[in-house]
């Protein structure tokens, strides 16, 4: 295979807030499609796992490895961008800030995102990450088509044309394959107008179907003690802050509009409005119940919250998502509340996400694949109802488990 598939030594890995690391067997940063097949085959050959690293921004085990780990930021960019069709190609590698002026000079944008925008696109799609509003799924439900490096070190094209396999694709927690490009479906350039406020509690859940029918972005955080805006970077501007909500509405500037930089309430280029900055001291857990129990479940969680002071003092914040078809997506089906709340680093915190967790299950939440979560199996086929039709995708693809590490394959061999 040449020397692209020599397997260079590993050296320790860690994610970006250091509560997960692995000291891999192997460890490489190929330059390329072929380069990734080459590597993923003599692994194979030697009856290595293969994991990929992504950016590092999963609190779980998805990454950890005692085979090969890849570092895919070499392959990156915006490969093309087609306005007509509404389509744009990128290499796995590319962060999702490495979308925003190359769409922007062909008229065109993501159709929504998060608030962190350094993560790559291929482990951003493959976790189910997302922005918020039910009219909007995650990043993963506009993947029109991907090209994945096969177990067999074959590379393969999955498209529209073959609905199931891209089903499975969109959200694969890096089970299918070693994703090299992506096919997103993306939107005309827009800009967005911001309005960010401290609310009480009674005023959010009075006005909650109206806030989250009625404005592209509705998001907040709800913060259970004075301290809690800090732990977020949340700045109050001298309000009190104590069981009271920070509000974030973005709805489309008209064309006329001019830009406006006040903090609170800028005008801007769509990307240059959703990001926030955080300092990594948190580990999160982010749970999905279906949209019409978001009120009841924040409600509840207020209570525990309070009740758990101080392992609780993180926010805790919620936003929405619309429905989509992927198979393992926390919102295949249905328009999701999406709550999530952290563990402060420092502190033994499981016992407080424990009762998160089984608050939440009263719910019927789903979680997020790349944040804490204690899903088993027998809440996974009760919770996913294309489970099964994923797995049986999965053992067709990599029948040796080529792409499972412990974690997953607990619950998905």
């Amino acid at each position: 295979m040449g020397s692209a598939a020599v397997l260079p030594p590993g050296r320790e890995w860690t994610n970006w807030v250091g509560n997960r690391t692995c000291t891999p067997r192997f460890r490489a940063a190929p330059r390329s499609e072929e380069e990734v097949a080459a590597l993923v085959a003599a692994a194979a050959a030697r009856g290595a796992g293969v994991r990929v690293a992504a950016a590092g921004h999963s609190f779980t085990p998805i990454v950890q490895t005692d085979g090969l780990l890849l570092d895919l930021s070499a392959l990156s960019g915006v490969v093309s961008a087609d306005a007509a069709r509404s389509r744009a190609v990128a290499l796995a590698g590319t962060p999702i800030h490495g979308f925003y002026e190359p769409l922007w000079r062909e008229g065109l944008a993501l159709i929504n995102q998060g608030d962190i925008d350094t993560q790559q696109i291929a482990g951003a799609v493959a976790t189910g990450t997302h922005g918020s509003g039910p009219r909007f799924t995650s990043l993963s439900g506009v993947v029109r088509g991907v090209t994945l490096v096969t177990a067999a070190g074959e590379v393969r094209t999955i498209g529209e044309d073959e609905p199931e396999l891209l089903a499975a694709a969109q959200v694969a927690v890096g089970m299918l394959g070693v994703m090299t490009r992506l096919e997103l479906e993306v939107t005309s350039a827009y800009r967005l107008r911001e309005q960010v406020g401290i609310w009480s509690w009674d005023e959010v859940m009075e006005r909650w179907d109206e806030l989250v029918t009625e404005h592209r972005h509705f998001g907040l955080f709800w913060l259970p003690a004075e301290e809690s805006g800090a732990l977020y970077n949340l700045d109050g501007h001298g309000q009190p802050m104590a069981d009271r909500c920070y509000v974030k509405i973005y709805d489309e500037a008209a064309p006329d509009e001019p830009d406006s930089a006040t903090p609170g309430r800028r005008v801007d280029r769509c990307y240059r409005i959703y990001p926030m900055v955080y300092d990594a001291n948190f580990h999160e857990l982010e749970y999905f119940v279906p949209l019409e129990r978001g009120p009841e479940a924040m409600r509840a969680m207020r209570e525990l919250m309070l009740a758990s002071l101080p392992l609780s003092v993180f926010p805790m914040e919620v936003r929405t998502v619309g429905p989509d078809e992927a198979h393992l997506s926390p919102n295949y089906g249905r328009a999701s509340a999406v709550i999530s709340v952290s563990g402060q680093p420092g502190t033994d915190y499981w016992g407080y996400l424990r009762a998160v967790d089984a608050l939440l299950a009263q719910f019927d939440a789903r979680v997020h694949w790349g944040k804490l979560h204690f899903l088993t199996p027998e809440r996974l086929h009760a919770l996913y109802p294309r489970a099964d039709d994923f797995i049986a995708i999965r053992r067709r693809l990599d029948p040796r488990g080529v792409f499972l590490n412990a974690h997953l394959r607990e619950l998905f061999a």
